[in-house]
């Protein structure tokens, strides 16, 4: 047990090796090593390498305790979000610092008992400063991927090895180490549904220049055969990008008539009315646009000499170029909000084939586009309706005053976290009570792109 000592004294220390930390950084930056010999780099670069990886163990140390906080009560969930402003990196990232540092600290029972890291080992030879980020990222990675049928002291043995190959070897080594570890543990991929359900997932990426995005993760059995009998119906000649049914020669690979079955299956999928609802009306696509781009990119689909317009905005904040919209349109698109352009104004709700029982939630889809609290980058389908002022206290169901705000941040204002206002721009800005209240640009790019303070007024 080390010394005990009060609270302020340990700010104290803290704040004062800190200082000398940085000091030291300080002169070493200012000192100039051209002519030390590379020889003397490397040595130096190797304690840099330690040294930063003893950071990494002393973070992990406060963020553990920033979550779980010994000498504190109350609730964290405000902590992502101020941490992710205060150091400069994303909620995402916070949060999974917190999940790392949850599985290599000490934890605590209900009653207040220590209880040993969830990886004893990893969580040794992390506060030694022995393992980098990469080297615990890919052993976490190969434990989580170990059968839910393997033993406790098999579970060991392996952690045990991994860290043992990981004190002498890069990351990739220790990847590799963990593919045969697989091999030993399931040589005939027996994996049961717990299994299963735990690796089962797929993550859609950013898009691209060109609007492409990226799919990757892993399908299940029952998955993959909705998949294949999709892609099956696309077989040579059918189901066209462009809708035709042509029996002529088609130069589409396997993998872009795969991509074309999925598409179908999934465009009828919400064209079949049996997904039910989101949040107060049917499952269907949800895009924004202004009345004049919409007008422009009808007559560009007719005359090549007017250029089509830049894309309209999906409820998930996808890039649709207007081309494709029209395309949609022609089928069915069962809510576009269109504004009028250059302003906030609603002008009309178009319905094709249902009649939007949500108009106020459209209407937050093309104004707001997201989630409304800055740095917030959930788009609206993932995006719950807030009432300003509270419902509460008195507020009102108007258009005008209903906003987006995902369902995390919808709390943190329900419990008196943040307080939001309506600007005179019609926009909803936040604040903390540690900086004026702010209006989240991030779902309006446009508007990062003028610099402009606020949107454009209304005529």
């Amino acid at each position: 047990m080390g010394e005990f000592i009060t609270g302020q004294v340990a700010r104290e220390r803290i704040g004062a090796l800190l200082d000398r930390i940085d000091e030291a950084y300080a002169e070493l930056a200012a000192l100039s090593s051209d002519d030390v010999g590379n020889a003397f780099r490397a040595d130096v670069a190797e304690r840099l390498e330690a040294q930063d990886r003893t950071n990494r163990g002393l973070m992990y140390r406060i963020f553990d305790q920033i979550a779980r906080p010994p000498d504190e009560l109350g609730c964290a969930a405000l902590l992502p979000n101020q941490l992710a402003a205060r150091l400069r990196i994303t909620p995402n990232e916070v949060k999974r610092r917190m999940r790392v540092a949850g599985r290599i600290r000490p934890r605590r029972q209900l009653s207040g008992l220590p209880l040993p890291p969830e990886f004893d080992v990893v969580a040794e030879a992390v506060r030694a400063g022995r393992l980098g980020e990469d080297h615990i990222r890919a052993i976490l990675q190969v434990m989580d991927r170990l059968p839910s049928c393997t033993s406790v002291s098999d579970r060991d043995e392996v952690e045990r090895s991994l860290v043992r190959e990981a004190l002498r070897s890069d990351a990739e080594i220790v990847r590799a180490v963990g593919r045969r570890i697989d091999d030993i543990f399931n040589p005939d991929g027996d994996f049961d549904e717990q299994d299963r359900r735990r690796r089962s997932g797929i993550v859609i990426g950013p898009q691209g220049p060109d609007g492409m995005s990226r799919i990757s993760g892993y399908i299940d059995p029952e998955t993959r055969c909705y998949a294949e009998a999709a892609a099956a119906a696309v077989r040579p000649g059918r189901h066209r990008p462009d809708g035709s049914v042509v029996e002529e020669p088609d130069h589409r690979s396997p993998a872009q008539r795969c991509h074309d079955g999925i598409k179908l299956a999934l465009k009828a999928g919400i064209a079949s009315g049996e997904l039910g609802r989101h949040r107060g009306h049917a499952v269907t696509v949800v895009v924004r646009t202004t009345l004049a781009e919409l007008d422009q990119a009808a007559h560009a689909v007719a005359d090549p000499r007017i250029p089509m317009p830049g894309p309209a905005r999906t409820g998930g904040d996808t890039a649709l170029p207007m081309r494709d919209l029209i395309r949609m349109a022609a089928d069915a698109i069962h809510y576009l909000a269109v504004f009028e352009d250059h302003s906030d104004r609603p002008l009309y709700l178009g319905r094709q084939k249902r009649i939007a029982t949500a108009d106020q939630r459209i209407i937050c889809y093309a104004r707001d586009g997201g989630c409304t609290r800055p740095g917030c980058r959930e788009p609206g389908y993932h995006s719950e309706v807030h009432h300003c002022s509270e419902w509460a206290a008195g507020g009102t169901t108007d258009a005008d005053l209903l906003f987006f705000a995902c369902p995390s941040d919808h709390k943190l204002v329900t419990d008196g976290h943040y307080t939001t206002v309506v600007t005179e721009s019609g926009r909803l800005a936040w604040t903390d009570g540690s900086a004026p209240p702010e209006v989240n640009r991030l779902h309006h790019p446009e508007e990062l792109l003028r610099g402009d303070p606020d949107p454009p007024a209304a005529a």
